[in-house]
């Protein structure tokens, strides 16, 4: 656990002496003090740091795992506080709410002998100030939160918010212990208590007006209430396109492991945000071409309240390594947050069925629009500029991937979903076994040659003669390899027969040869324009693996 961490909490914690939040909780702080001995102010703060400690420890669960919205528990609190208000303007209420505070303590005060100083009924009058508050605090509980379920251990969260809920405790206590003072130096206080109950009161009915329908709850923290940024009001000239007809509520994540470029997120946490959920995998090359787009929005629009999430959800077992996400992630400079979903729980949780997938996701949490597949990038980021409030179009110099009418369909080459297959003998399935190519290989179709062992997602040269041939239609040419021992191998390209030439060479083919480093998409031909052609790779040994082509314009 991080000192640093735990220090900034408490420091979190002290600060909220200067929040609004904060005026219900102190009149009633010190209404209670002002009745008891010397130890019951000391019982209330204790009563508020365990309740309130446990409480937020609870909302890092039962928020959710129910799917509880923020607002309705913030919404019931604000009313119980109003309660509260309304209870010290009234004598009668004030000594039936005192009876059942003293009630309630009864037997934990005879068994300490503490009746007289009243720590024990301190502290059950703290932990009801504790539940009131801390979900009425709004904003200021989610900061709270979030550093609460960004903690690896639950040790590590109890940490956090002990702290926190002690740095709150200790300005409350010392202003209780103040107002004793002042109430003992000045008799008008004593015989005037009807009058400042009922002032206390009109105080806190106030603050909560305050806190219902101010525009910033926390100005410390400067973090605008989620319902405040739901009723911005888009441009006219804009409305949500290709809208789903009957919008839902966000499925929750779950199952996600390995975050990067940020700590665990959660739904209710993201409740507020304009959130565009991403399923990709960083060796299909449709995924790979959407996310220059993907990178574009979250620079413009991040800061405007667009929070974009990869759900990584791998198609091939290499991409489970989180070694080899975070290597993709770097190399295609993602800011954004990417978790691994290694199980599909996630894709499970969305009905998910392709990749490239993204799920626009509005301030409510309900799920507004979605798009599969490549394109759709102008009325994607239109839906991102309506939610947001943005005015005008949206203008992006990104190109759009052009493809060929009739392009070489994406080609597996593990049996279990392998097609066009074209030599002898048929595929063998999990066993050594020596290929001949066939003699003329139709397009979209593939063979082999030499020795080979085919696995259900990919196929392993066993010999320095193996060979894989593919006759295609095309642009570009991309094919997912990788080495079966981790060290470098060198795969030689010919197209026609003959070397790739400078002017057709995709990215990673240099001089006719490819050195396969790590399990990943490799472009091998990029060509002005999608022409026919027969492509040869031959490893220069053993331990090639191949997976798929795909294509492109």
């Amino acid at each position: 656990m991080n000192p640093i961490e735990i220090f900034k909490a408490f420091v979190e914690g002290v600060v909220l002496i200067a929040s609004p939040c904060i005026l219900p909780v102190l009149p009633l702080v010190l209404a209670a003090s002002a009745d008891g001995g010397r130890r019951r102010p000391f019982g209330i703060i204790a009563g508020f740091v365990l309740s309130f400690s446990l409480f937020a420890l609870a909302s890092r669960w039962l928020v959710d795992a129910l799917h509880i919205d923020p607002n309705v528990i913030k919404t019931a609190s604000l009313w119980l506080l109003l309660l509260l208000g309304l209870v010290l303007l009234s004598e009668k209420l004030s000594d039936f709410f005192s009876r059942l505070t003293r009630r309630a303590a009864d037997f934990g005060n005879k068994a300490a002998q503490t009746q007289k100083e009243g720590f024990l009924s301190g502290m059950g009058i703290g932990a009801l100030i504790g539940l009131v508050w801390t979900p009425c605090a709004g904003p200021i509980l989610a900061v709270v939160l979030v550093e609460v379920i960004r903690q690896k251990t639950n040790l590590d969260a109890a940490t956090v918010i002990f702290s926190f809920a002690v740095g709150a405790g200790l300005p409350m206590l010392a202003i209780a212990l103040a107002g004793r003072g002042l109430l003992q130096r000045f008799p008008f206080f004593t015989h005037h208590t009807e009058a400042l109950r009922r002032a206390l009161g009109v105080i806190i009915i106030l603050s909560v007006g305050y806190i219902a329908f101010s525009a910033r709850i926390d100005g410390f923290f400067s973090a605008a209430a989620p319902q405040q940024a739901a009723t911005q009001v888009p441009s006219p000239a804009l409305r949500l396109e290709k809208a789903l007809t009957h919008p839902y509520p966000a499925p929750v994540f779950t199952g996600l492991r390995d975050w990067i470029n940020s700590r665990p997120l959660t739904m209710a946490q993201l409740r507020g945000k304009v959130v565009l959920v991403d399923f990709w995998t960083y060796s299909c090359i449709n995924c790979v071409r959407t996310l220059p787009y993907l990178n574009d929005w979250y620079n413009k629009y991040h800061d405007k309240g667009l929070v974009i999430v990869g759900i990584h959800s791998p198609e091939f077992e290499f991409e489970k390594d989180p070694a080899n996400v975070k290597a993709a992630v770097a190399a295609r400079r993602i800011e954004y947050p990417v978790a691994l979903d290694n199980d599909l729980a996630t894709w499970g949780n969305f009905n998910n069925e392709y990749w490239p997938a993204h799920y626009l996701i509005d301030r409510a949490g309900q799920v507004v629009y979605t798009s599969f597949g490549e394109g759709d990038y102008d009325v994607t980021e239109n839906n991102i500029r309506y939610l947001l409030g943005l005015e005008g179009a949206a203008k992006t110099a990104l190109p759009e991937e052009q493809f060929a009418p009739d392009e070489t369909p994406e080609t597996y080459l593990g049996y279990a979903r392998a097609d066009r297959y074209t030599g002898s003998p048929a595929l063998q399935h999990d066993v050594p076994a020596d290929y001949a190519p066939a003699s003329s290989v139709p397009q979209d179709n593939w063979t082999l040659q030499g020795r080979w062992q085919v696995g259900r997602q990919r196929d392993t040269a066993l010999d320095g003669k193996a060979e894989l041939r593919l006759h295609f239609l095309a642009g570009k040419v991309f094919l997912v390899m990788g080495s079966a021992d981790g060290q470098p191998l060198q795969v030689r390209v010919k197209l026609d027969g003959a070397p790739v030439s400078k002017g057709a060479s995709g990215k990673d083919l240099h001089d006719g040869t490819i050195t396969v480093t790590r399990h990943t998409i490799y472009e091998l031909l990029d060509q002005p324009a999608a022409k026919e052609g027969l492509l040869e790779i031959s490893p220069a040994r053993p331990g090639l693996e191949v997976y798929a082509f795909t294509f492109g314009g």
